[in-house]
């Protein structure tokens, strides 16, 4: 039997939460045996609440933290977190796709839909980045419109904005 992170092998059932400061505000952190599964901005679209039965759990989450804590002050590019994004096959490829693109790089909506193998399909790539279920880690802020504007953000254009300025990738 694998090790688990704490407790019973039911105990990884239950998820695990907790908010962590960042200069783009409070992110909600959520996950379950060994996996984050979301990452939740204040006043985001779409955003996943915490279930009912959920356990606050600072210490489960300090390699997460750590990382975005390295990332916000610049010397992080790629995080290495366990993860579970959990979606349709089209929003998983996408957001495979997402995790592809580089620190500091922006693509745009067409590129990403060519880059899943279904060049029209720019609004449904739009419609999957949105639904990203673990924002800054999985870096939907990195795609932009086809004439260089920010398009949309879940979490609001001013935190696309501070997350492309972050990366040195500001608007065009």
């Amino acid at each position: 039997m694998p090790e688990h992170h704490t407790g019973t092998p039911t105990d990884d059932d239950v998820v695990r939460y907790t908010v962590h400061p960042s200069p783009i505000g409070p992110l909600t952190l959520m996950g379950r045996d060994g996996h984050l599964t979301h990452l939740v901005m204040e006043d985001q679209a779409h955003a996943t609440v915490t279930p009912p039965g959920s356990r606050r759990d600072d210490v489960w989450f300090a390699d997460v933290r750590a990382q975005l804590d390295e990332y916000f002050a610049g010397t992080r590019t790629v995080f290495e977190v366990p993860m579970r994004l959990e979606g349709t096959d089209f929003q998983r490829a996408v957001w495979a796709q997402l995790r592809a693109i580089p620190y500091g790089s922006t693509i745009s909506y067409g590129e990403l839909a060519r880059r899943v193998g279904n060049p029209k399909a720019s609004r449904a790539v739009g419609l999957a980045n949105g639904r990203n279920p673990i924002a800054v880690i999985v870096p939907c802020h990195r795609v932009v419109a086809g004439d260089g504007s920010l398009g949309g953000y879940g979490g609001g254009l001013g935190r696309k904005t501070a997350l492309l300025d972050l990366e040195g990738a500001g608007p065009a």
